[in-house]
């Protein structure tokens, strides 16, 4: 049967349009462009998967640049993790690009429209200016500096440059149209004073240029053939063109600006601003955080690129900006784990069941499948013993015939082990449960082929061998806010409704094999859900971080 051809979203119909028009493929380039004023988040990255996207679509170079106009916000950890992001994901740039690569250019352009009467230096606050742009429906009103001399605006901008000036004493200002429409066209500032060291120019500049000014310049610079970015820069593509007709030829090749929506995503908040603000009020412990929507987050949650790339995909691009239920993002990582990470045996809420007709002191290696979709992963051993621990929630004393797990009376299997039957309950002066006594058919052992192997029990319960089993730090991570929309109430501040149990520690008693495990591991804990081995692990302790439960508990609780 032949593969149903996906429908071309339309940035690449924009695409396609601009060959058949006159765009030759050899020129088609793309870029990533992003800020290093924070670490990437899941929006980032589909941003990322769409313009590498096109890049091997297309066979186009993508370039990596870093906008770094900004230093009173931006570091070099940002720029090392967003490079270890977009690695991670599984994408190369063509060439490492920074704005600040740039600087000369930009300053010798602005010299070029003040020059040509296109940019002037304002000496006003910035409130002033703020109060003299308008309204929609009200033109704005003209800088009493706007028409300075060239000779002084050349003389006072370079002034600027050097550091003679105070910061916030003047700006550079296009000189486009007051009464525009376009409230973005009324004057834009394109450079403000900033005395501060930059992470990569040091204490060379004193000036830096404003985004709009440096972002178009830099796709002319690097020969861009489509910029594409979200929807609240649409306003801005009037502006993006200007700049670039000041400056270009009329036979250059000119980079062209397109806008796709914002995917948010529920029970979460992707501003950096905010999410800065959750580390440093301590909320989370760091931008790594298994709860943080950041990609450095959800790898170390034990999120894979493949999910990603595959939850990017699966909600394409369009024109409406819309709000991706996080279950759809965790679809996409149950869907890629289930068919790579190994099944294991874990048990975190214990109670300790004895076997009561088991030797004492014998012990037994079982055969173990590692991943019944992957008929590649083999089998391993696990120990089995005469104590044993399964899940407290897997035992009753009596039970409806719902329950299809260990109850008095009744007989269950243990996985790739014995059926057993519960016999007798152990319990302390408060009535709680110390023991679960059973008894086993020693005939029933999983895959030996006898007649009393095949037969059917409703229930199949894991477990570990209490000899053999180690403990392990293990944290359940959940969604980091209660609420679909976080910060929808301006009134309320978006803290306020942080999931207080977003994380909950516990200690879990796992098969010995997984003491090898490695960080990043990832693993199934049957009947559990997907956990990975956190960075915090040492050779004394291992910590495991829960990717995702095995199915959508949230969206039923939130029902009931």
């Amino acid at each position: 049967m032949s593969e149903v051809k996906r429908s071309l979203n339309f940035i690449e119909q924009i695409i396609e349009e601009d060959l058949k028009s006159g765009y030759r493929k050899e020129e088609l380039k793309f870029r990533f462009p992003p800020e290093p004023n924070g670490y990437l988040h899941i929006g980032h990255a589909s941003s990322i998967c769409l313009n590498f996207g096109l890049g091997e679509k297309y066979n186009a170079p993508v370039n990596l640049r870093f906008d770094d106009t900004n230093p009173i916000k931006e570091e070099s950890e940002y720029v090392d993790a967003i490079k270890r992001d977009v690695e991670w994901l599984g994408f190369k740039w063509a060439k490492e690009c920074y704005a600040s690569d740039y600087f000369q250019q930009l300053y010798d352009w602005a010299v070029e429209l003040i020059t040509s009467g296109d940019a002037y230096v304002d000496s006003q606050a910035s409130e002033e200016i703020a109060d003299q742009k308008g309204t929609p429906t009200e033109p704005g009103k003209e800088s009493p500096y706007r028409n300075r001399s060239v000779e002084e605006n050349v003389e006072l901008f370079e002034k600027m440059k050097n550091g003679e000036t105070p910061e916030g004493a003047h700006v550079l200002r296009a000189k486009i149209n007051m009464a525009s429409p376009n409230m973005i066209m009324r004057d834009p500032v394109m450079y403000r004073c900033v005395h501060k060291s930059h992470h990569r120019t040091n204490d060379e500049w004193k000036i830096y240029p404003m985004y709009d000014w440096a972002h178009g310049e830099s796709d002319f610079i690097e020969s861009i053939s489509h910029s594409f970015c979200t929807l609240e820069f649409l306003p801005h593509r009037e502006l993006y063109n200007w700049f670039i007709e000041k400056i270009s030829n009329p036979n250059d090749f000119k980079p062209k600006q397109r806008e796709f929506a914002r995917r948010n995503l529920s029970h979460t908040v992707v501003s950096k601003r905010k999410l800065l603000q959750l580390v440093q009020k301590g909320i989370v412990t760091s931008w790594d955080d298994p709860r943080m929507p950041t990609i450095s987050g959800l790898r170390r949650r034990g999120y894979t690129p493949a999910s990603i790339r595959n939850f990017a995909e699966s909600i394409g691009v369009g024109k409406r900006e819309n709000i991706i239920d996080v279950a759809h993002l965790e679809f996409c990582v149950r869907e890629d784990l289930n068919k790579t990470a190994p099944r294991v045996m874990g048990v975190l809420d214990p109670v300790k069941l004895v076997i009561t007709n088991y030797e004492e002191g014998k012990e037994e290696w079982l055969d173990a499948e590692n991943n019944p979709e992957d008929e590649n992963a083999g089998f391993r051993k696990v120990p089995f013993s005469r104590e044993i621990y399964i899940e407290r929630e897997d035992f009753k004393e009596s039970a409806n015939r719902k329950f299809f797990r260990l109850t008095l009376g009744k007989e269950v299997r243990l996985k790739n082990a014995y059926i057993i039957k519960g016999e007798e309950v152990i319990k302390d002066d408060n009535d709680n449960i110390l023991e679960v006594h059973c008894t086993y058919d020693p005939k029933s052992k999983s895959g030996s082929g006898t007649e009393e192997s095949l037969r059917k029990v409703k229930g199949t319960l894991h477990w570990v061998s209490v000899k053999h089993a180690f403990q392990a730090e293990i944290r359940l991570y959940d969604r980091l806010f209660s609420e679909e929309v976080p910060d929808a109430d301006k009134e309320r501040d978006f803290v306020d409704v942080i999931n207080p149990d977003s994380l909950k520690v516990i200690t879990g008693f796992l098969e010995p094999g997984l003491k090898d495990a490695e960080v990043l591991n990832h693993v199934q804990f049957q009947r559990i859900g997907y956990f990975c081995v956190d960075k915090d692990s040492t050779d004394e302790k291992k910590v495991f971080n829960r990717t995702v439960t095995l199915r959508d508990s949230w969206t039923k609780k939130a029902g009931k």
